[in-house]
């Protein structure tokens, strides 16, 4: 079995090691990296090899897994000359969550955890619980009161043990944090903190350059709230480069609702980290709706870094996004519509990045359509 990498704080440097179930840096308390700098296949190879994301094998921080559900290789779609859609609520659970869930689970069953911890607005805990159901792992889910009910009978039906916490998003977290602290054989499966998670996420760019013969689009637009497919998406970019499978990198554009932007607040500011407290409101973007997200900073640096930029919509442009995808025959959850919502705001020719390529070579931008409606109905 191939060895696992350790982690690291990107903080403060403290390391982690690969046996440990630590879920976050014992100094400073904040989330990990992994100390992990793969070299992807070239795109040639990839041909016969298993049709889910583990055909990225040389990208995987954990080798051929035992949990595993057929999760990954979900459709493109062209939505409007330029612009193409990626399927991602085709998975088994309905969410690109499970690009993450999967490696966890994996990783938990490795590890030997007595149990599996996790917290989650809806589409992270239905994914977790899913693949620990997969994995004959107990798993209870922390869940902020206004979770979806769909998403909630989703995690009873996996067998998961669902807390439902009064507040929001982070009073969920704070309730999953402590009460993996108080077990230490309790494997806390944060799709925040464990950077596993990250590096299932970026399979969704990998599968983006395979289908697009090698290449990536001029832009990647992405919902953001604690930032898991983005940072996903900025490791997945950086590995091709490096391999010299791109000559370029795409621009990250992340996308806020304005109810909840905390982070596009900080871009605006120019800030390379949260700036006091951005105020919220509810939102029908209930998955992006996290006030203080903990990998801000390193958020913040994927966007600018790509040369990119944050874009925010508005309730009544979530509900008009929704209902345009509807009408295509794309339901499509309120999270899961966003950048749709934002990409219809924008005039061509507005945006730096938004050129027409001669011959239709690339598309312009690709957006992740993540979720499916049922799980959230219509705004």
């Amino acid at each position: 079995m191939t060895p696992l990498p350790d982690c690291f704080c990107p903080a403060d440097g403290t390391r982690v090691t690969s046996q440990s179930l630590a879920w976050c840096c014992p100094v400073c308390r904040g989330p990990l990296d992994l100390d992990f700098a793969p070299t992807p296949a070239p795109l040639k190879s990839l041909a016969g090899r298993v049709n889910s994301l583990w055909r990225y094998a040389e990208t995987l921080p954990l080798g051929t897994p035992s949990v595993s559900l057929g999760e990954g290789r979900t459709p493109l779609v062209e939505l409007t000359e330029g612009v193409l859609a990626k399927l991602d609520f085709l998975m088994p659970t309905l969410s690109f969550k499970d690009r993450g869930a999967v490696l966890l689970a994996e990783l938990a069953r490795r590890l030997a955890a007595r149990q599996v911890l996790a917290d989650s607005s809806g589409n992270a805990g239905t994914a977790i619980a899913a693949y620990c159901a997969r994995a004959s792992l107990p798993c209870t889910v922390y869940v902020p009161e206004r979770t979806s009910p769909k998403k909630l009978e989703q995690m009873t039906a996996h067998g998961a043990r669902v807390r439902t916490v009064e507040g929001d998003r982070e009073a969920a977290a704070r309730a999953a944090c402590e009460a993996a602290s108080a077990d230490p054989g309790t494997f806390y499966a944060s799709h925040v903190f464990n950077p596993y998670f990250l590096h299932g996420t970026k399979t969704y760019v990998h599968e983006l350059w395979e289908d697009l013969g090698g290449r990536l689009p001029d832009v990647l637009v992405v919902p953001v709230g604690n930032g898991t497919l983005l940072l996903g998406a900025a490791l997945a970019v950086a590995e091709l480069y490096t391999a010299g499978l791109i000559d370029r990198r795409p621009a990250l554009y992340a996308v806020q609702t304005a109810a909840v932007a905390p982070l596009a607040h900080a871009w605006e500011e120019g800030a390379d980290d949260l700036v006091g407290e951005t105020p919220a409101a509810p939102t029908a973007a209930e998955g992006i709706a996290v006030p203080r997200p903990p990998r801000a900073r390193q958020i913040l640096r994927a966007v600018r870094d790509s040369g990119g930029t944050f874009l925010t919509v508005t309730e009544h442009q979530i509900r008009q996004a929704q209902l345009d995808l509807a009408s295509r025959g794309l339901f499509v959850e309120t999270t899961g519509v966003t950048c749709w919502a934002a990409l219809r705001e924008v005039a061509p020719g507005a945006l730096p990045h938004f050129r027409s390529r001669a011959g239709g070579a690339t598309p312009t931008a690709v957006v992740p359509l993540c979720g499916a409606g049922l799980k959230s109905g219509l705004a």
